[in-house]
């Protein structure tokens, strides 16, 4: 099963992502993907890459198999009732992006045939490296193959409990801002000890990128790979324990733990 037309239906940071990555993956032809967004011109950009972009979500998830929802949980309704004349049990997946919107909520608005799915990437799926985690409760085995591999061309993918999607948010979502965050303190730092602003930015990115690699291509804890850099007296063991003594990792946790609480209203 492959899709044949993917409607993205909010061209905001995140769906005009998706639609940026899909084309670069060759997954699709970029004529074969449209993104709405009530002010087309703020979404130009992806006509010149040659997808289609209109203002019309109705003609836009009518012709489409899979229908991407990438708005704000507070336009979630209203977009999903504009839509739901259309939807067709026999043809279309529903794939939701919004936080704290739970696939209870909108079969209340779409029903109970369509397949619903939630997805939660990341920013990073612009150019194919964004975690994203799904949840589903019906769709069928196909469905779910057909959703994977169009997520699997854009990083990596996990299917969870909805349950964990609000935690998924937090991590995944939210964790590229932590990460880019790091990256901001400790270019900082090296401007601090000499480097100019650029090269400085560079090592560091560099060296996160490195970081995620060595887990990600090796299967280790990170604590595995922190041993190996950390020796008797040395300067790395120094740096980590001043950064424990501020409260890092605490800080850490506790922001992951924040933005959790934060989505979690959002259901209340």
């Amino acid at each position: 099963m492959k899709a044949e037309h993917i409607a993205i239906i909010g061209g905001g940071n995140l769906g005009a992502s998706i639609a940026e990555g899909l084309v670069q993956t060759h997954f699709i032809s970029p004529e074969a993907i449209t993104v709405t967004r009530r002010k087309t011109r703020l979404i130009q950009h992806l006509a010149e890459l040659g997808i289609n972009i209109s203002n019309n979500n109705v003609e836009a998830a009518a012709k489409a198999d899979i229908v991407i929802v990438a708005v704000q949980p507070k336009q979630m309704h209203d977009v999903l009732l504009e839509i739901r004349p259309i939807l067709d049990p026999e043809k279309h997946v529903l794939i939701s992006t919004a936080a704290g919107f739970t696939i209870r909520d909108i079969r209340e608005v779409v029903g109970n045939k369509v397949s619903v799915m939630r997805a939660m990437p990341n920013t990073a799926i612009a150019i194919q490296q964004s975690m994203t985690c799904i949840a589903s409760d019906n769709s069928s085995d196909e469905q779910k193959e057909m959703v994977t591999s169009l997520f699997d061309k854009l990083g990596k993918t996990a299917f969870i409990e909805e349950d964990l999607m609000e935690s998924a948010t937090a991590l995944g979502a939210c964790g590229i801002a932590f990460a880019l965050r790091y990256i901001r303190a400790t270019t900082q730092g090296g401007i601090e000890i000499g480097f100019e602003a650029d090269l400085a930015q560079l090592i560091a990115t560099q060296t996160v990128k490195g970081a995620a690699s060595l887990l990600l291509e090796k299967s280790r804890h990170p604590e595995e790979e922190i041993d190996k850099v950390t020796t008797p007296r040395g300067c790395t063991i120094a740096g980590l324990n001043e950064m424990e003594h501020q409260g890092f990792s605490s800080a850490l946790i506790k922001g992951v733990i924040t933005s959790y609480s934060k989505i979690a209203k959002l259901q209340d």
